[in-house]
């Protein structure tokens, strides 16, 4: 491969050949402005740009990289998988070893199965809970991003009870109106739906921490509620765990919360950066899948020796407890500058954080839900983005998005980051 055009050619070239530029809309930098840069290596918690310019980063490949990027265990055991093939097209005795380690770290889920992404995995959930149920209705969240499968691609309406409208064009509007999209957060919400469609909703499926419309915590007791709730109307609780599962702890916001839900969703950690996913959970409900029971599922590529053999060495990793102090520690850190500078320069913000997870919103207004980030000044957001990419640290380019750290952030990266970040503001 090439590696000696800038990210403007190689950006000019993408435009004639891939919609928009680029294989994920939130790497187009619509959001923020400008042109999005190309990343020619990464090591630690550094990108290299085609440019040749190094910027530590707090995207962390949207969370898989806790472990910093190029990661030496990781590589090798891709290296070490990769000395006997790419793929089989049969079971291979990585994918027991990965489901051992899920079983072990995650006590919910008694049995899992593996995809080739979190879409899979969550739409997967989804087609399980109905079967398993006899259900047809799922109730989401607005702001929780479980995927781009049609059923969970939809926003909220106007009201707490209003069937989803398509968050996208090509979504039938039949799809869109077995979906239920309540706020997040609202007890009252849940209840009313539930008494709306008595012996309908098959499940209700969650982000438990809030990644994808930046990052948000639920109220204290809210998803224990929620597990209340779901069990007295005969529905299963997934929690989609994509992004937070091994990250916010070893067994994910379910071990930190004390929760168990009947279903777990999960990617890119177990992946250690390749392609991947899993859903998991009660074994009565897993047994439900084909070949054992009638619910369909299955993937060319699920279980691929090299994606699990690099999960395996990414998890083993966290098997030293520790790991999560120092990461929490490092959040923390990153946390208090901004909310220091911001509180010195008389700038409202709000910097919700836990562990290795945060979100900086410009507003004096608590987040708690998808209306209240919302209120997030994004225009705002957009400058101090951009102040913090021209010396050399990078955010996710969306004002509604969350930041990831990881064990390689330890030490200067930190260090400057926070000098970067306070600067930024200052600048605002």
């Amino acid at each position: 491969m090439s590696t000696s055009a800038s990210s403007e050619q190689l950006f000019a070239r993408a435009l004639q050949l891939i919609p928009g530029g680029v294989n994920s809309p939130v790497r187009a930098f619509r959001s923020v402005g400008g042109t999005p840069f190309f990343v020619k290596s990464a090591r630690g918690a550094t990108l290299i740009t085609a440019d040749d310019r190094e910027l530590i980063d707090f995207v962390c490949t949207w969370g898989p990289a806790i472990h910093g990027h190029n990661h030496p265990r990781i590589k090798a055991a891709i290296a070490a998988a990769l000395e006997n093939g790419t793929s089989f097209g049969t079971p291979n005795p990585y994918e027991v070893e990965m489901a051992e380690l899920i079983v072990k770290f995650v006590p919910s889920i008694k049995k899992v199965r593996m995809t080739s992404s979190g879409t899979e995995a969550t739409m997967s959930a989804i087609r399980l809970a109905r079967g398993f149920t006899k259900r047809d209705k799922i109730i989401k969240f607005s702001g929780c991003y479980h995927g781009h499968s049609d059923s969970l691609l939809i926003k909220a309406g106007s009201g707490a009870l209003t069937h989803g409208h398509p968050d996208s064009a090509g979504i039938p509007a039949s799809f869109a109106r077995e979906t239920v999209v309540l706020p997040y957060n609202d007890r009252a919400a849940l209840d009313a739906a539930f008494a709306a469609n008595p012996g309908q909703i098959a499940c209700v499926i969650i982000e438990a921490y809030c990644g994808n419309v930046g990052f948000i915590m639920p109220d204290a007791g809210y998803l224990t509620f929620l597990r209340e709730v779901t069990a007295k109307h005969g529905a299963l609780l997934i929690f989609d765990e994509v992004m937070t599962g091994f990250r916010i702890a070893r067994g994910g916001v379910q071990e930190r919360e004390k929760i168990v839900p009947d279903l777990t969703c999960l990617g890119k950690i177990i992946g250690g950066g390749l392609p991947v996913g899993a859903f998991g959970g009660r074994a009565d409900v897993m047994d439900y899948l084909a070949p054992l029971g009638p619910v369909y599922q299955a993937g060319t590529l699920s279980g691929n020796p090299l994606a699990m053999a690099a999960g395996i060495a990414s998890l083993r990793m966290l098997e030293d407890r520790h790991i999560y102090a120092t990461l929490d520690a490092l959040g923390l850190r990153l946390r208090n500058a901004v909310v220091a500078a911001a509180k010195t320069k008389g700038i409202p913000v709000q910097v919700p954080q836990c562990g290795s997870m945060f979100s900086i919103f410009f507003t004096d207004t608590p987040v708690r839900d998808y209306d209240t980030a919302l209120k997030g000044d994004a225009k705002r957001f957009t400058k101090f983005f951009h102040a913090c990419l021209d010396n050399g640290v990078y955010l996710a380019p969306s004002a509604y998005e969350a930041g990831f750290l990881s064990t390689a952030h330890d030490g200067h990266a930190i260090d400057r980051a926070c000098e970067v970040m306070t600067a930024a503001i200052n600048g605002l």
